[in-house]
């Protein structure tokens, strides 16, 4: 009899034939790992154009199924599609570079089920971390900017080891980005919506190959990435401080001219006020939508 898959390992691949070559033997210590848990690895090949296909060609594994894209669609859609292959009940994923710990996922698929998160994530806060100096300072600020807008300190925002429940990932697929920004995105739709993510520390070693990031084109996407998404999962975080910032502004306007010509710039005062209210409005609104959907 068949034993149900329990964990499905997502990896998604583009480009990384060296590493790919070296996959037989680090799928093989991981399933040593999990013991006797139900366990399938899905790789996609998100339209290689080196020799990432002939490698994958050449594994031999009943519990390993590859799918190949026909061109790039992204780190996204390649995971999209792991995800909706995948027959576990929870899905991990990680990438094909080497850089993080596989010995460590087996860990993470059991502290998840045994703590009944929904999404448990590696954060790169451990002793060896090799960042590029060049990702650093973005990384930095988008972390601050999505900790302020969502509410909560978040270790690592796009952390790219995570296990997750398939059944609330499946709930967010409609809005998640074909691009490097999916784990962004899932991150802040869970914490936004009240599910259980926790955080594990691991190492980040240097990667086998070329990275695909684009760091200033990347950064850019990734902050109008971080507004969006809390506009579209928590409006409100968004809107109260804006309108909020009109009524000071208001506020200063009329001290200040009062106290500078003895009269209030009663007109300007009003505008800003008024843009205010149309702002905590519109913001009203768009929770009330949120909310009923």
């Amino acid at each position: 009899m068949t034993q149900p898959v329990a964990v499905s390992l997502v990896i998604p691949i583009y480009n990384e034939a060296a590493s790919a070559s070296r996959l037989a033997g680090r799928l093989e210590a991981i399933r040593a790992r999990m013991g006797n848990t139900g366990f399938e690895v899905i790789l996609v090949d998100d339209g290689s154009t080196d020799e990432t296909a002939q490698q994958l060609a050449r594994l031999q594994d009943p519990a390993v199924t590859v799918v190949r894209h026909p061109s790039n669609r992204g780190y996204g859609a390649a995971l999209k599609t792991g995800i909706r292959v995948a027959k576990g009940a929870w899905v991990a994923i990680t990438d094909a570079d080497e850089t993080y710990p596989d010995e460590r996922i087996p860990e993470f698929c059991s502290a998840a089920v045994a703590e009944d998160l929904d999404m448990l994530v590696g954060a790169r806060t451990g002793e060896r971390v090799h960042i590029p100096l060049l990702r650093r300072f973005p990384k930095w600020f988008l972390n601050r900017l999505a900790n302020w807008l969502s509410g909560r300190t978040i270790p690592d925002m796009n952390s790219g080891l995570r296990v997750m429940r398939k059944s609330v990932v499946e709930q967010f697929v409609h809005v998640l980005p074909n691009g490097f920004s999916f784990t962004t995105t899932i991150t802040l739709a869970m914490l936004s919506r009240g599910y259980r993510v926790e955080y594990r520390p691991i190492n980040y070693e240097r990667r086998t190959g070329r990275s695909k990031i684009r760091p200033i084109q990347d950064t850019l996407n990734f902050m109008q990435l971080i507004v969006r998404t809390v506009l579209w999962f928590n409006p409100l975080r968004v809107f109260i401080p804006l309108a909020s910032t009109l009524f000071l502004l208001g506020i200063l306007v009329a001290v200040g001219s009062y106290w500078l010509t003895g009269k209030v710039m009663d007109v300007t005062v009003a505008l800003a006020w008024m843009t205010g209210v149309m702002v905590l409005s519109v913001g009203m609104l768009a929770d009330l939508i949120d909310k009923r959907l």
